[in-house]
């Protein structure tokens, strides 16, 4: 599955790798070693996050996209 959560991405000195965050999914995170390993990791783990939470009965939240400014 494709993702629509929001993916923010950094470059980690310390771990010599790239470090994704998917800020709508509490405690979800990946890594890689380039950035598409970095990128296919979080959609993995945001796949796992999603059937975790659907065995526990935990409701999902919904993407919120880009941070829109008025």
């Amino acid at each position: 599955m494709i993702t629509k959560y929001r993916l923010i991405v950094d470059w980690s000195d310390t771990d010599q790798a790239f470090v994704v965050e998917i800020p709508d999914l509490p405690g979800c995170l990946a890594d890689g070693a380039s950035y598409v390993e970095a990128v296919t990791n979080a959609q993995r783990v945001i796949d796992e996050w999603i059937a975790t939470a659907q065995e526990l009965g935990r409701p999902i939240p919904e993407p919120r996209g880009r941070v829109r400014f008025a």
